[in-house]
């Protein structure tokens, strides 16, 4: 019985029983009200025959036997007829007691025959009672007739338990139907989706293991479809996960060696600086410190176990200086040669501004997303333009990279900032703006698209107002209120 009671079917079957048990309740009330104002109006009409039947045989004067004989088998104590006004009594008995209560069938509504029944079927002792009314072939007459309730209790007793009876076949064959069908529409397809998600659980990368739905409509159907569908995603992911890891473990390796060619060759661009050429002393320091970023992202990509950024190591960094090293790194240098002489770069940043931020990582967030906007501009043929700006806006300071180029399509905006699914140039890997992204949030702050159409595309890092050093910070306020003065 536990067992049973634990599943969801069996507690479906006794809550069914129960339910049709609690209907047959509430129609059983009404019922039995109907049933006793029946009875009551049977006995009307026997004393109403009886009486008829005395008044007929008026002139051989029933004898008190005979009239005793003939409200026993009415099963009354005494009937009176009212009839044109006039109230007669017909027949009379011995009455085993006085008259304890009195119901006019006439008067009696909905509510009164309710708790007359519930009184007559629950009294313990039963009593003699009156009952007037007027049964269908009265004509006109009015039946008065009295009689012991014991019979009237005994019919709803029996009626009762007929009514019991009947109600709990029905509680039992409507719950058993509601077993076999939840049984069969609700929970066989329900422990198929279990068993199918534990099997899948054994082995979540075998794409054999995921459900396949049995084309069934109605939300059993949705549920193994969305099911089925939610697992080949998850295959499809770990797949994507042991190879990236995969990837991982490769990249370390290179990594590892990588550092230690680099060492070298920083040992050997440090002898650029002695050297008497002015143009090599002047390309040589840029030289060395692109050296220095790249052993320093070899350190950290071997740290780098959790795919995550180190902690920002912020200092003082004039913006200005930065964004010409990322226009060096991406060949567009004013005193070197051009990368691709249709494409101009415009660093528009004040050379005063300085900021409080890791100089590799927000270097590196600039690179990638100046490095987008050149290979945007190179797949075409017309000239282009990239300018990096600065401006303190109401959300904090804010670095826009911008260029005139052809915008994003719709497929690259929607997988904007996911690893592995943004880009939409051919051998792209979709890493740079989910890179630059993560940088920019390891400062508390957030990179955004701005505007993209065929007029160019912009991009937005808004960083935290403590990232404005003060010096700074202090000269974009005098320049604004420079700038209101002379509005005045």
């Amino acid at each position: 019985m536990t067992l049973i009671w634990r599943s969801l079917s069996g507690r479906l079957l006794f809550l069914t029983v129960a339910f049709v048990l609690l209907a047959e309740v509430l129609i059983f009330i009404p019922s039995s009200a109907r049933f006793r104002e029946a009875f009551l109006t049977e006995r009307l009409e026997k004393g109403r025959i009886a009486a008829l039947a005395a008044t007929e045989a008026r002139d051989r004067m029933l004898s008190p036997t005979l009239q005793a004989e003939v409200l026993r088998s009415a099963g009354l104590l005494s009937v009176a007829l009212e009839r044109d006004g006039m109230r007669q009594q017909i027949l009379r008995s011995d009455m085993p007691g006085e008259v304890e209560a009195k119901y006019d069938l006439r008067e009696a509504g909905a509510a009164t025959l309710i708790a007359d029944a519930i009184g007559a079927t629950f009294r313990v002792r039963p009593r003699v009672i009156r009952v007037v009314g007027a049964p269908p072939s009265a004509e006109g007459d009015v039946v008065d007739i009295v009689l012991n309730e014991r019979e009237l209790q005994a019919a709803l007793y029996d009626y009762c338990w007929r009514i019991v009876q009947l109600s709990l076949l029905i509680s039992a064959f409507t719950a058993s139907l509601v077993f076999l069908s939840v049984n069969y529409f609700l929970l066989k397809p329900i422990k198929r989706v279990t068993s199918g998600i534990m099997r899948f659980r054994e082995d979540p990368e075998d794409a054999s293991r995921v459900l396949r739905p049995s084309g069934a409509t109605g939300e059993i159907g949705d549920a193994e479809r969305e099911l089925a569908r939610t697992q080949a995603e998850v295959v499809a992911a770990l797949k994507q996960k042991s190879r990236l890891a995969a990837l991982g473990e490769a990249v370390a390796k290179i990594n590892h060696d990588l550092r230690n060619m680099l060492a070298s060759s920083q040992l050997l661009a440090d002898r650029l600086e002695v050297s008497q050429d002015p143009l090599v002393r002047k390309v040589g320091p840029k030289l060395i410190a692109s050296l220095d970023r790249a052993i320093r992202l070899c350190q950290q990509t071997l740290a780098f176990g959790k795919a995550e950024e180190p902690p920002p190591e912020r200092r003082e960094t004039r913006l200005f200086a930065l964004i010409e090293d990322v226009r060096a790194a991406l060949g567009l240098a004013e005193d070197g040669p051009a990368r691709d002489p249709r494409i101009s770069f415009e660093n528009a940043v004040d050379p005063e501004i300085a900021l409080n931020v890791d100089a590799d990582q927000i270097f590196r967030a600039l690179l990638n997303l100046t490095r987008n906007a050149v290979q945007a501009l190179e797949s075409r043929r017309e000239a282009g333009r990239v300018a990096v700006s600065f401006e303190q806006s109401a959300a904090g300071p804010a670095i826009d990279v911008i260029d005139d180029g052809p915008g994003l399509p719709a497929k690259a905006r929607e997988n904007l900032f996911k690893a592995f699914k943004g880009s939409q140039r051919a051998g792209g890997s979709g890493l740079g703006l989910a890179i630059a992204a993560e940088l920019v949030r390891a400062h508390g702050g957030a990179l955004s698209l701005e505007e993209s159409g065929p007029g160019g595309v912009r991009f937005r890092i808004t960083l935290p107002d403590d990232c404005l050093h003060a010096p700074a910070a202090s000269a974009l306020q005098s320049a604004s209120a420079s700038e209101r003065r002379e509005g005045l």
